[in-house]
């Protein structure tokens, strides 16, 4: 099913699709979360390699399973035509009680019916006080505001 906005993007386009990936991605529903990639779409995260939206789903059923209480926040970085790369940060905990902070920089690449194809992320988590969680869950509506360098 076709998953506007479409490219090629603007930069309204563009952060539109931004947001739209962080509230799915905010849902913690992997099946939700799979239907705005491409059957066949293709992923690197972190060293993990993922081909097609079951392992998408397996992997993201695994990801929410270990970070617990995940909340996001994506921010457009760069686009073209049918790329945009996005920085990140996300706050979760594990099973032990430990916090943590990751960081992040994706590069997205769109077909022509706005389903994602491609998508390549590199993380680093940071361990984190409890009290230095900002990150809390989704954004409000009208929420626009930048990331924060932390």
């Amino acid at each position: 099913m076709p998953r506007p906005p479409f490219p090629p993007f603007t930069l309204e386009t563009a952060r539109q699709k931004v947001r739209a990936a962080e509230d799915a991605w905010n849902s913690r529903d992997p099946v939700r979360v799979a239907q705005a990639y491409t059957e066949d779409t293709v992923w690197r995260n972190r060293a993990e390699f993922l081909r097609g939206r079951d392992e998408v789903v397996e992997f993201l059923t695994r990801k929410w399973q270990r970070e617990q209480d995940y909340a996001l926040r994506k921010e457009l970085w760069a686009f073209t035509d049918d790329r945009i790369a996005v920085r990140f940060q996300y706050e979760w905990h594990d099973a032990e009680g430990r916090t943590w902070r990751s960081y992040g920089n994706e590069n997205w690449e769109f077909a022509a019916d706005g389903l994602m194809r491609r998508r390549e992320a590199s993380i680093n988590d940071v361990p984190i006080a409890l009290e230095e969680r900002w990150i809390l869950g989704p954004r409000e509506d009208g929420d626009t505001s930048p990331l924060p360098l932390r």
